[in-house]
């Protein structure tokens, strides 16, 4: 297992992912946060995020196959336990973790891609919030894919974990992270 304070060429895998999960239909093409796709130009690390588009938000709404998934407070305590269960079956450390209304941030380490540990986190909360009845049995939890960043040193775990733990929402540090993490494209 990695520790912190190795430099990153000597490691196979980083010291630890931000991985963020969203809630389905929250976080639109088109809207004004901006966006990134598969598809497009803006699939590629360092590019700005796909513009403010409000004839593609109101595509993207119209093409929702189900109702948009906020979490209430039960919903949220469900899917924290979800996750940390996922952590302590594979045993992934788990540095920090946020479960908002419609999003939820872990800072992890695993010996193997983000992907599937996004998966995980993924597939555990939506068995998890079924079986305590939180969510009907078709609903669609989660978007399609994950965010994902590689952080390769101390530094930018630190980052990381007092993003998640302290600073929701605060664009500033959003900016300031930027320059330590390393998010991988697609």
């Amino acid at each position: 297992m990695p520790h912190f304070g190795e430099h990153w060429d000597d490691n196979e895998f980083p010291l630890a992912y931000l991985i963020t999960i969203r809630t389905y239909g929250t976080w639109l093409h088109g809207d004004e946060r901006g966006s990134v796709d598969t598809q497009s130009r803006y699939n590629v690390y360092g590019a700005v995020r796909r513009p403010r588009d409000r004839g593609l938000q109101k595509r993207m709404e119209e093409n929702l196959s189900g109702r948009t998934v906020a979490f209430n407070r039960e919903q949220r305590i469900s899917v924290e336990a979800a996750i940390r269960e996922v952590c302590a079956n594979r045993t992934y450390p788990l540095h920090a973790l946020s479960v908002r209304s419609n999003h939820s941030h872990a800072v992890v380490s695993a010996l193997c891609k983000p992907e599937p540990v996004a998966n995980a986190f993924k597939s555990y909360a939506t068995r998890a919030l079924r079986e305590a009845g939180l969510i009907s049995p078709d609903s669609r939890v989660w978007s399609r894919g994950r965010s994902r960043r590689y952080l390769w040193d101390d530094r930018s775990v630190a980052a990381a974990i007092d993003y998640v733990l302290y600073c929701q929402g605060d664009e500033e540090f959003e900016e300031y992270f930027r320059t330590w993490g390393t998010e991988k494209a697609g």
